[in-house]
């Protein structure tokens, strides 16, 4: 995913996650996928071959494939699949282009199924595949992959977005727990900086960073409801709710809270700002998602030990969980195509993938229970749980140019802003400013 540069491993860091190669490879699936069953009787679709392409590499790559040969153990289809590489557009534009796109591919944001569809580069899923997603899935994620009305997409893999990691030593250290609530919060951070840590770690230079902390806080204090309406640009980033979270935000950016102060967080990206949490003890918290685990265990932290988290605390009404997740779509209108959405989409299809490390499923009949450890189990739990209030990134559904691009819009006016908390009106102004030019 954008802001991954990590894979989501949690299983005790066991699986190893390779580094991206610039050219796409292809591969058949693990388990027989490429073999034509005995006897076929019972196949519906054996003979049939269909190509699948994703950004996964490693490990990713090879959990995914295992959940393509159970496709294929049930169809008879024959998959391949072909690695984008991180820049699925640049990867899919020629194909489309050339016409040969894969029968499905695997979109990183919601935001390029509006692209590919004003494109007509995509093909609308079938009666039977909607049926999946209405079945397992809130109408919220259905209408994300969906573009002028028509359903397109399917939610098929999360990233956990609402956390707070913390290092146990310097909590106990400071007599703290970890708290439930926004004053909480900045109540630990005092506590913590009095102890002689800085209570927080933030990866400053790395943009994305600073924009899941402000949906983190603006979901919960300005509900569902706004942070939809603010995600489209339905209202302005000048609105009062947006005021109320840049408010809450200023009180965990003065300079005596932040590792190296203002100026060296500035200078810390992601994933820098993870070991100075746990690999040189400097800061107490990392506020980021699940994959944190994958660099606290690089910095040779053990999970449930010194690297613990606790949920993103509550700032208003709202429990915070905010995901990002990755979108699969059909880009041929094949009967195979549209079986292996359905099956992505299915309870049955989410099990398989959730006993495999690294996953986290937006499917809510899909039951943590099936996850391989405890840590998933929990982050499962939280998805399920908070129900329709679930939200997806808000900067991977703006343009680009707004909520994705490094040193403009949203990642640039967040980081003028904790350069300069006090000036809270000023950054909304800029905020609205760019999202006025993105949105026209």
């Amino acid at each position: 995913m954008r802001k991954g540069r990590a894979a989501v491993i949690l299983a005790g860091l066991a699986v190893a996650v390779a580094a991206c190669g610039n050219a796409p490879t292809t591969t058949a699936p693990s388990g027989e996928a490429s073999a034509p069953a005995a006897g076929g009787g019972d196949k519906p679709l054996q003979g049939v071959t269909l190509e699948v392409a994703a950004k996964w590499t490693g490990a990713e790559q090879k959990n995914f494939e295992q959940v393509l040969a159970a496709f294929t153990e049930k169809t008879g289809a024959k998959v391949t699949y072909a690695s984008t590489g991180e820049d699925t557009a640049a990867y899919l534009g020629p194909r489309i282009q050339g016409g040969s796109p894969p029968d499905v591919a695997i979109l990183p944001q919601p935001g390029l199924v509006q692209q590919y569809a004003d494109q007509q580069a995509l093909k609308p899923l079938s009666a039977d595949v909607v049926k999946e997603i209405d079945t397992n899935y809130t109408p919220y994620w259905k209408e994300l992959g969906s573009a002028d009305g028509q359903v397109y997409g399917v939610l098929i893999k999360a990233a956990h977005k609402s956390l707070v990691w913390y290092r146990s030593q310097a909590f106990e250290d400071a007599g703290v727990q970890p708290p439930a609530t926004w004053d909480e919060l900045v109540k630990a951070a005092q506590t913590v900086a009095d102890s002689g840590t800085p209570p927080f770690s933030l990866c400053g230079a790395s943009g994305w960073t600073l924009t899941d902390l402000f949906e983190n806080v603006y979901l919960s204090t300005a509900g569902p409801e706004n942070y939809d309406k603010l995600s489209k640009h339905e209202i302005p980033w000048t609105d009062p709710s947006v005021t109320t979270a840049l408010e809450k935000i200023q009180q965990i950016v003065k300079d005596d809270y932040l590792v190296g102060g203002t100026s060296g967080t500035m200078q810390t990206d992601f994933p820098t700002c993870v070991s100075k949490v746990y690999g040189t003890d400097d800061a107490a918290m990392v506020i980021e998602a699940d994959f944190v685990a994958v660099e606290a265990g690089v910095s040779g932290a053990k999970l449930g030990e010194e690297a613990k988290y606790f949920p993103f605390p509550k700032a208003g009404d709202t429990s915070p969980v905010v995901l990002g997740g990755d979108v699969a779509v059909a880009m041929k209108d094949s009967p195979g195509a549209m079986a292996l959405l359905q099956f992505l989409a299915s309870k049955e299809g989410g099990e398989v993938w959730a006993k495999l490390p690294g996953y986290l499923s937006p499917n809510k009949n899909v039951s943590p229970d099936n996850y391989p450890d405890e840590l998933t189990k929990q982050l499962g739990q939280t998805i399920v749980s908070a129900g329709d209030a679930v939200r997806y990134d808000m900067s991977d559904l703006a343009p680009s140019a707004f909520g994705g691009t490094d040193g403009k819009g949203s990642w640039k006016v967040l980081q003028d802003f904790v350069r300069n908390p006090s000036d809270i009106k000023g950054a909304q102004e800029a905020l609205e400013s760019e999202a006025a030019k993105a949105w026209n």
